[in-house]
């Protein structure tokens, strides 16, 4: 018999022989179609197939494994960008920081406190009260002037430095979205306790809402971990101290406020039940805080406006 005939090629280069197998299918594959399996060698079609069927790692709250912390380097970007924006136009502090509720003159000088004011044309309400929504959230990336405020650069610098420290770490224990709709979360529930709790007409601007709930987050995930804790609640009670003594001279309404929301939810991403309701318990809890935090506000604002909340 004719050795010719007998020759096998590859299923995927008909003109190419070959003499091995895919040890999974079994069918003829060159050179350039193997790929190295734990036994032997399988086809490209095999291989995909079986990347499929494994099962993928995930983090400790079901999030997708990353090793790059990519949410916590734009975060920052971001408060550093604005940072830079207002120190060119200072007006920006004045229009998006978070306001309760303020008169503003007609030539855009906010009033505040309760004396009596003699102006030339009717005046406005700025702030939440005044339909101003976005205020709750873009206040939490503003920060004080490096010339006005208790801190002055020490502002941006300590909130950043933390959000680096800590952001990077939580992220990568909870996955890129969980980890940002926690951050954005606090940010809000930092600037709805200042909108019940503080002054409506003082204004108030920095992440320290959103870093308080990022370093809640960190204490609940390494509790849940079973992490030596030495460490983890040193950093816990330094967090709360500064919280004591912040209240004497910064927003700290803000601070709790995005350290109850931002421990409240990390809870929830960390103990739901690992199983196929695992998704849905956590989106639960992110959509309750939500409608927490909006009724809450609606109230608040419904307070302020005489009973309306504006659009």
């Amino acid at each position: 018999m004719d050795s010719e005939s007998t020759a096998t090629t590859c299923y995927r280069h008909p003109a190419v022989e070959c003499h091995v197998r895919c040890t999974r299918c079994e069918r003829y594959i060159c050179p350039d179609c193997m790929r190295t399996a734990p036994v032997g060698h399988q086809c490209p079609e095999c291989v995909r197939e079986g990347a499929r069927s494994v099962r993928r790692a995930r983090t400790i709250a079901g999030g997708r494994i990353s090793t790059t912390p990519v949410v916590t380097y734009v975060l920052f970007a971001l408060n550093v960008l604005a940072y830079l924006a207002e120190l060119v136009r200072p007006e920006l502090v004045d229009r998006f920081a978070m306001v309760g509720s303020r008169l503003v003159a007609p030539d855009g000088t906010p009033l505040t406190g309760d004396g009596v004011f003699l102006s030339s044309g009717p005046l406005r309400v700025e702030g939440v009260a005044g339909g101003e929504w976005e205020r709750m959230l873009t206040g939490a990336f503003l920060h004080q002037s490096p010339f006005e405020g208790t801190f002055g650069l020490l502002h941006i610098t300590m909130n950043m430095v933390v959000l680096w420290q800590l952001g990077r770490v939580v992220e990568l224990m909870l996955g890129r979205t969980r980890f940002a709709v926690l951050y954005l979360l606090s940010a809000l529930g930092g600037s709805v306790l200042e909108l019940v709790l503080a002054d409506p007409w003082q204004a108030s601007v920095g992440a320290s809402g959103a870093v308080f709930g990022v370093g809640a987050a960190y204490y609940v995930l390494h509790r849940r971990l079973g992490a030596e804790m030495g460490r983890v609640n040193r950093f816990m009670a330094g967090l709360l101290l500064w919280l004591v003594v912040s209240a004497w001279f910064t927003s700290w309404q803000g601070h709790l406020g995005g350290l109850l929301v931002g421990g409240a939810l990390a809870l929830a991403y960390a103990y739901a039940p690992r199983d196929g309701r695992r998704a849905a318990v956590q989106a639960g809890a992110g959509a309750a805080l939500v409608v927490l935090l909006a009724v809450t506000t609606a109230v608040k604002v419904s307070e302020l406006t005489g009973g309306s909340v504006p659009l």
